[in-house]
């Protein structure tokens, strides 16, 4: 949930208490788990260890749960951006970013990690959503779902009267509700909820995202390229303070290739929340999709 994380209460240490685990000195201040950046090389290696432990255990169960499904399919995004939007679109990292956003699964099951680095390699935010589609039919969609999440945060802080750089994990748990009907096979409208709760945070504690999506029929630009317009209009809310937003996603594309274009502006209303008042990047991604069916 990485989308409530971006102004930050400042952190004061009253004491701490030194260990060490691995090859780093463990720092704990105010009950969270600080990792001092000794070097990038050993801190990229143990969050690697750290989240591939994590995929491997949601993997697992995503392949169970595929036992009775005739279906499945790895798919997936790779998207490389000027600046890197959150899944609530009013906060943004602010720098360029890179991200893996992930589908492995069968027709209604399915693990979806998005995974979102600096493109300095310093990792983001970790979103691990397991998905479930109850109702599928031609006219009308349901999905519910959840994920835990990690938000990295880089923070500056005195240690024994000494600047320290640390890594914040913040941890947070959610939910989603996702529906979708067809008006007709050009037209369709969506009502998106999502509920954040912060498990082990310094900053926003909880958060409740409504949105009202409208998907329009691509319009042709030439014999092979067309563009893709998706609005949006949403209402967040944010440990008691409460903002309405507006979006549009506008992508161009050239048949079946896999590469894309897109760019993206998010415009406050009315809100009093903190942050900007436009949002906006352009991204390059890569999309890729195989499907498979057990005889």
């Amino acid at each position: 949930m990485n989308y409530v994380s971006f102004y930050l209460k400042s952190i004061t240490i009253k004491s701490h208490d030194q260990s060490t685990f691995a090859d780093k000195s463990v720092t704990e201040v105010e009950g969270f788990t600080l990792f001092q950046t000794a070097s990038a090389e050993n801190r990229n290696f143990n969050y690697a260890k750290s989240i591939l432990s994590i995929l491997l255990i949601f993997v697992s169960l995503s392949l169970y749960g595929q036992e009775t499904e005739k279906k499945n399919h790895l798919s997936g995004t790779i998207t490389a951006t000027n600046n890197g939007i959150s899944i609530i679109p009013s906060f943004s990292l602010g720098r360029p970013a890179v991200f893996f956003d992930l589908s492995m699964g069968g027709d209604r099951l399915s693990f979806d990690p998005m995974l979102r680095f600096g493109m300095d390699g310093k990792p983001w935010s970790f979103i691990l959503w397991g998905r479930y589609k109850v109702i599928k039919d031609k006219r009308f969609s349901l999905t519910v779902g959840g994920h835990p999440a990690f938000l990295f945060q880089e923070k500056e802080i005195i240690v024994d009267g000494k600047e320290e750089k640390v890594f914040v994990a913040n941890r947070y748990l959610a939910g989603e509700i996702n529906t979708n009907f067809k008006l007709n096979d050009r037209y369709s409208i969506g009502l998106y909820y999502l509920k954040g709760n912060g498990i082990q945070v310094i900053s926003a504690k909880s958060s409740d995202f409504l949105a009202f999506n409208v998907g329009l029929p691509e319009l042709r630009l030439g014999k092979e390229v067309s563009l893709m317009v998706n609005p949006q209009v949403f209402y967040l809310v944010v440990d008691g303070n409460s903002g309405y937003y507006a979006n549009a996603a506008f992508t161009l594309k050239k048949g079946d290739f896999p590469l894309k274009f897109q760019t993206f502006f998010n415009q406050k209303i009315k809100s009093d929340i903190a942050g900007e008042d436009l949002v906006w990047n352009v991204s390059l991604l890569y999309g890729f999709e195989h499907k498979f069916s057990k005889k």
